[in-house]
């Protein structure tokens, strides 16, 4: 028997389409041009892989980045080359500040073509490669080593993008390739914690009125499983970042509300003799100061170069197994704290970010009319999961975090690390996508929906069952808060009030304006119901808006 006869000869594309079906890739979304993406969407459709075809590249890669979350696999996108690649660079930043495991794949020149000058030309690795991870010129006598190298330095801590260079020529190559691939799935950091274990169980039991602050690291289900344990345990208040919200539901009487960095949750850090972070990511927190003085625990996958504060002591590596190893080590946790204090600093901090309008829809309605009509629909029923919801970046974001409550890790997609405009509808794309049995809720500004507005065209295409809901100030509400507070003229931040109903009903949706809280609980009523893609643009009184800021950071 030959050589040849023990293998099976494979095209590239369909090498790398393999590699994605191994990888649990359901779907690829992306803008195609010509040379490798055809291919490549070929074959992945022979192995049951879908293509989704995005409106555009920034956000086919918020899709991708979605969809890593919410799998805890990578996510996959594609583009055409040149614009196409420049098109993808802020998708691409946000799964690297967001922590994403994703793989970009764009069409890429030849060697006769990089060599001169030639239409659409650029460097595109040069591009890219301040926002994402790695990047590979795929060709045939390296297909596996580097799709492998790749895979794994998109999953490795902190996860994030790479890019993969793939041209026609060699997309369509074929190559003998052994019938069984392994892709490494070993990506478990370890570390050596037995000198700082002692010194981290000192600072416990030497605390009286410790605090936990989880992070985004911490939201996979073993990791959950473990901080519950642990918190159960201790009886100390937890705050949650934005990312992190859900890992203790927003109901347990130990929750204290949400971490920003900024100064609404001081009232809690403040009285804390011992801070414990728990799976935090810096690209977290806002651009300010620590401005506590109380001795740290760091416990994390990895430790980061760069940190807003130095740890006194740091447990890195496994989340999970160093949580054991300290509920193993302090069988008797000393606490201070009363849940009946938890409750009233949690519901302080909620009624500091309250946002009601006297007249009109206040951003605060906009959240609890939309919740109080899925509670009913669950008849009032927590343990029914609500809608999944995303949260564009904006002046609306601050009521839809403090007000919309979540009980498992990853109830909430949102931009935290880049903190883009246009990301609320792309994600809540990929989430009805996979999430087939649960409504999904995109919560958006005017103005990042007006950044992706073909996206709508997306959701009516693929028929999802979801609803946005527009906060419709006419502003770009944050930076107009911004422009006056400064005392400068309000100038280039406001614009004439679009129509959003009427763009999602051209487009061959529906969609309903409402101007108050008896159209609006009708509107949601009866999209929660439809079970296709429904747009509801709520004419916004964004008074409040700045009191929020100030409430938040200062």
């Amino acid at each position: 028997m030959t050589e040849e006869a023990t293998h099976n000869t494979k095209t590239v594309a369909e090498i790398l389409a393999q590699a994605f079906y191994d990888n649990n890739v359901t779907h690829i979304y992306g803008v195609p041009g010509g040379g490798s993406s055809l291919l490549l969407i070929e074959a992945a459709a022979q192995l049951g892989i879908k293509f989704v075809l995005t409106r555009t590249e920034s956000g086919a890669m918020m899709m991708a980045s979605a969809t890593a979350e919410l799998t805890g696999t990578i996510g996959v996108a594609l583009t055409t080359k040149g614009p196409g690649v420049a098109s993808a660079a802020n998708g691409s930043a946000c799964s690297l500040l967001d922590r994403a495991p994703v793989i970009l794949v764009t069409d890429g020149f030849t060697d006769q073509q990089s060599n001169f000058i030639t239409h659409q030309f650029i460097d595109q690795k040069a591009l890219l490669a301040p926002v994402n991870k790695g990047h590979s010129r795929l060709e045939e006598n390296q297909v596996i080593s580097e799709i492998n190298r790749l895979v794994n330095l998109a999953m490795s801590p902190p996860c994030g993008p790479v890019h993969i260079e793939l041209t026609g020529a060699t997309a369509k190559k074929e190559v003998i390739e052994p019938q069984t691939q392994k892709i490494n799935e070993d990506y478990q950091i370890n570390a050596d914690n037995l000198n700082t274990l002692k010194d981290a169980c000192e600072l416990i039991n030497n605390a009286s009125q410790p605090v936990f602050v989880i992070g985004l690291e911490a939201r996979s289900i073993e990791n959950t499983e473990k901080i519950r344990q642990l918190i159960e345990r201790t009886g100390y208040p937890v705050l949650t970042t934005y990312k992190a919200k859900g890992v203790i539901s927003d109901y347990h009487p130990q929750y204290a509300g949400i971490f920003t960095g900024g100064i609404s949750e001081s009232a809690c850090i403040s009285k804390a003799d011992l801070i414990i972070l728990i799976g935090v990511d810096p690209v977290e927190f806002v651009l300010q100061k620590w401005r506590y003085q109380v001795p740290i625990i760091d416990i994390s996958v990895i430790e980061y170069p760069v940190h807003y504060v130095r740890p006194d002591v740091g447990l890195y590596g496994s989340i999970s197994n160093n949580i054991s190893t300290l509920l193993k080590e302090i069988p008797v946790w000393p606490s201070s704290r009363k849940l009946s204090a938890i409750e009233e600093l949690r519901n302080n901090m909620l009624h500091s970010l309250e946002c009601h309008a006297k007249e009109g829809i206040g951003s605060q309605d906009v959240v609890q009319v939309a919740l109080e009509s899925a509670m009913s629909k669950h008849e009032g029923n927590l343990q029914k999961k609500l809608p999944l919801i995303t949260v564009d970046a904006g002046a609306h974001m601050f009521s839809v975090m403090a007000f919309w409550p979540c009980n498992q890790p990853l109830d909430v997609l949102i931009s935290n690390g880049l903190a883009t405009m246009a990301y609320a509808l792309p994600a809540a794309i990929a989430a009805a996508i996979k999430e087939t049995n649960r409504a999904v809720i995109a919560f958006t500004g005017d103005g990042g929906l007006l950044m992706c507005l073909g996206e709508l065209s997306t959701a009516i295409e693929q028929d999802l069952p979801m609803i946005i809901i527009v906060f419709n100030d006419q502003s770009l509400s944050l930076i107009d808060i911004k422009q006056q507070a400064s005392g400068l003229p309000s100038r280039g931040m406001r614009w004439k009030q679009p129509n959003f109903s009427q763009v999602m009903e051209g487009l061959g949706g529906k969609g309903d304006q409402v101007s108050n809280i008896e159209q609006y609980q009708q509107a949601m009523d009866e999209a929660l119901e439809i079970g296709k893609p429904v747009l509801i643009d709520v004419l916004l009184n964004p008074e409040g808006y700045s009191q929020q800021l100030k409430a938040l950071r200062g």
